[in-house]
């Protein structure tokens, strides 16, 4: 069964690239806008005018603030309808947000720009898709959205004065993120999902562009060529709306299907079932390596309560597997030895398969939350290149060396562990992640999975005592016991 069998759609797309850290995107973005003709769809998590777009003075007459140069399209462009889709939640937090807050107001009185809080979600669920659609015609689909505190450069430079909140001045951490543009069919095919979205969110339904446009914005280099893209959803039950788990069955495809090894960024590793998966893969005399890498600790105290416990359970669940040394989290830090926060969603499967997304590796993220992720299956050397190198590179960025460097040590290595091992060190680097201790009630928490469901019903109700780590300390017994017997 190929991977494409799990998804939703399977499009063709003439150009296809990966764009790291939200520095380079949003200057890739803003270019985009600026040719579209018929409508922009920004669906998001969270929203905010303040944020800056290009901080490299560009001379087209456009304000490079976001909220500004939205409505400088809209004026400048009467026949462009632009549509905003944030979560619900998000939109409140959107009242503090000064000239944000009036902004909406004004964009109000305007025919052609929409905005649109998404409460459409089961309870306890969320509207976490990070996708951009100009005209049908490009589309970025990713981990990114257009909010303050997820600006940074790929340095992840310490103490960047760039990287400050609008309005307060607040310093906010490196940051590491990323999101993957296509055009062609691919891009309709997000449009399609957007307008969906849009329409289940309340809004009323949208026409689809004239075709013909072609914004793929200046500076902006594939990574590949006429090639096909898979699209995965989530989608929590919701009255008439029913539930999808395309992302949940990719990622267990795709771990299935690895055959040296797997790396993976993710903000959150809290999924039993991912774990399960990984677990099930370690049984194997000679299964494959996976290498994660993740945020020292979650973003906010809630957030780490919830899903640092659950990771902890999970790490220290899989450490008592015989095989365990084949699977290490690791967390980036800068040169002074800061934590970078990643809240990139990639998952690079051997050189066959690159899939990116906005889908994190917790429970919410397989059942609950809205979510979609891109996938892309090589079946040729080109693209198998191509695969390695966008690996090679995002390693090189977290271990601060050349992505040549990397690719020369996994040759002679052939171990994607061995490699971060031989290459890590003092300064910019990967360090190996140590669970902290947790307590009784963090543990009970994880555990009963009442704040990280797997299905909306489940929200906030314990899913069955220690659910979450069961299947994997029950395969790391058996394990243990096959190998005694041998």
């Amino acid at each position: 069964m190929s991977l494409s069998d799990h998804g939703w759609r399977t499009e063709h797309a003439n150009r296809a690239a990966l764009i790291v850290d939200a520095a380079d995107y949003y200057v890739h973005a803003r270019r985009a806008m600026m040719l579209a003709r018929e409508r922009i769809m920004l669906i998001g998590w969270d929203f905010d005018t303040r944020i800056l777009l290009d901080r490299g003075h560009p001379r087209d007459g456009a304000p490079t603030e976001l909220g500004p140069f939205l409505t400088w399209l809209a004026d400048t462009k009467p026949d462009l309808c632009i549509n905003i889709l944030t979560w619900d939640v998000a939109a409140v937090k959107l009242l503090g947000r000064g000239t944000t807050a009036l902004r909406l107001l004004r964009w109000m009185a305007r025919p052609n720009i929409t905005f649109l809080p998404d409460n459409a979600h089961p309870f306890g669920g969320s509207h976490h898709q990070k996708i951009v659609v100009i005209d049908d015609a490009f589309a970025f689909c990713g981990g990114i959205d257009m909010t303050a505190s997820r600006w940074d450069t790929r340095e992840h430079l310490d103490d960047d004065e760039r990287r400050r909140r609008p309005f307060t001045g607040r310093r906010s951490m490196p940051w590491h993120d990323a999101s993957m543009a296509v055009d062609g069919v691919a891009a309709k095919a997000l449009g399609d999902l957007a307008r969906e979205r849009w329409t289940i969110a309340g809004g009323n339904e949208l026409p689809e562009p004239a075709p013909g446009n072609d914004a793929w914005p200046e500076g902006l280099a594939p990574h590949f060529r006429d090639l096909d893209i898979t699209i995965a959803r989530t989608r929590g039950a919701n009255g008439e709306i029913d539930e999808l788990r395309e992302i949940e069955a990719m990622f267990v495809a795709m771990i299935e299907g690895v055959k040296r090894f797997a790396y993976i960024e993710t903000q959150y590793f809290a999924s039993r079932v991912i774990a399960e998966a990984i677990c099930k893969r370690l049984d194997e005399k000679d299964g494959p390596e996976f290498v994660i890498v993740n945020p020292f600790k979650a973003d906010g105290w809630l957030e780490e309560e919830v899903m640092g416990a659950a990771r902890a359970e999970l790490v220290h669940a899989l450490r008592r597997h015989p095989h365990h040394d084949r699977i290490r989290i690791y967390t980036p830090v800068t040169h002074r030895g800061a934590d970078i926060y990643v809240h990139a969603k990639i998952m690079i499967a051997d050189d066959e398969v690159l899939r990116v997304g906005s889908a994190n590796m917790n429970n919410r993220s397989m059942g609950l939350d809205s979510e979609c992720d891109l996938v892309i299956e090589a079946n040729s050397d080109d693209r198998r290149a191509a695969i390695a190198g966008i690996r090679d590179d995002l390693m090189g960025e977290h271990l601060g060396v050349a992505p040549a460097v990397v690719a020369e040590t996994l040759a002679q290595t052939g171990s994607l562990i061995a490699t971060v091992e031989r290459l890590r060190g003092s300064g910019r680097t990967l360090k190996p992640f140590d669970p902290p201790e947790k307590g009784d009630l963090q543990r009970g928490i994880a555990r009963s999975q009442a704040l990280d469901p797997e299905h909306p019903d489940q929200a906030f109700e314990p899913a069955g005592h220690g659910r979450l780590v069961k299947g994997v300390r029950r395969r790391a017994r058996a394990m243990r016991r096959r190998l005694r017997r041998h």
